[in-house]
Order: structure tokens, then C-alpha cells, then sequence
């Protein structure tokens, strides 16, 4: 079984910084894509960044500047740095990794349980 944690919500004023960090675990053969997402209440899943096993990655216009997303393959993680938080980044964040068990698996997605950045004004 392969199971995602995140870490590193919590509360922060406005202008502030949060990591986000999420580990896999489990029966894992490889890592491809992972990204963050983020759904606030009453509003669609939003994608928030992704990085490829390559390292190529995107951002929402909305983080673009703000937020940064990297990962470590050593060790199965993949992390949001996000500055200069914003009341509106307020919403449970998400990972997920597209991950083979085997070499010759299709890759499957996985999700974390989330995640709550809370940023007051």
C-alpha cells in the first residue's frame, strides 16, 4: 500500500510564509508527477503547483511569484514553499503523486489527506 502525509499547515497572519511538506510511502518503484491543490469552501478544486520527475514545473496565476514547489526523490517528498500568504490562499491543501509500485505497473494517482492553511488579515 502506498499512503501520502502532508505537514506543515497551520495559521499565519497575512504576508506571512508556510512549508508544505508530503512523503510517500510504501511500495514504491517510482515517483512521476506531484503537485499541490487546494479547495476552499464553496469553490472548485484548484490546482495550486505540480513538478515533474524532471523537475519541470507550473503554478496558478494566482501563486505565481509567491509560491515555490520543489521535491526530494531521495526521499519521496515533495514540498510547498509559499511567502507573502494571502487571506485568499485560505483552504485545505492537498498532494498527489502519480506512483508505480513495480516497473512494469501503470502508474496510479494517490492522494494525501490534506492539509489547513489558514491566513488572517
Amino acid at each position: 500500500q502506498v499512503q501520502l502525509v502532508e505537514s506543515g499547515g497551520g495559521l499565519v497572519q497575512a504576508g506571512g510564509s508556510l512549508r508544505l511538506s508530503c512523503t510517500a510511502s510504501g511500495s514504491i518503484f517510482s515517483l512521476d508527477d506531484m503537485g499541490w491543490y487546494r479547495q476552499a469552501p464553496g469553490k472548485q478544486r484548484e490546482t495550486v503547483a505540480t513538478i515533474t520527475s524532471c523537475g519541470s514545473t507550473n503554478y496558478a496565476e494566482s501563486v505565481k511569484g509567491r509560491f515555490t514547489i520543489s521535491r526530494n526523490n531521495a526521499k519521496n517528498t515533495v514540498y510547498l514553499q509559499m511567502n507573502s500568504l494571502k487571506p485568499e490562499d485560505t483552504a485545505p491543501y492537498y498532494c498527489n503523486a502519480d506512483i508505480k509500485y513495480s516497473r512494469y505497473a501503470s502508474p496510479r494517482v494517490y492522494w494525501g489527506q490534506g492539509t489547513q492553511v489558514t491566513v488572517s488579515s
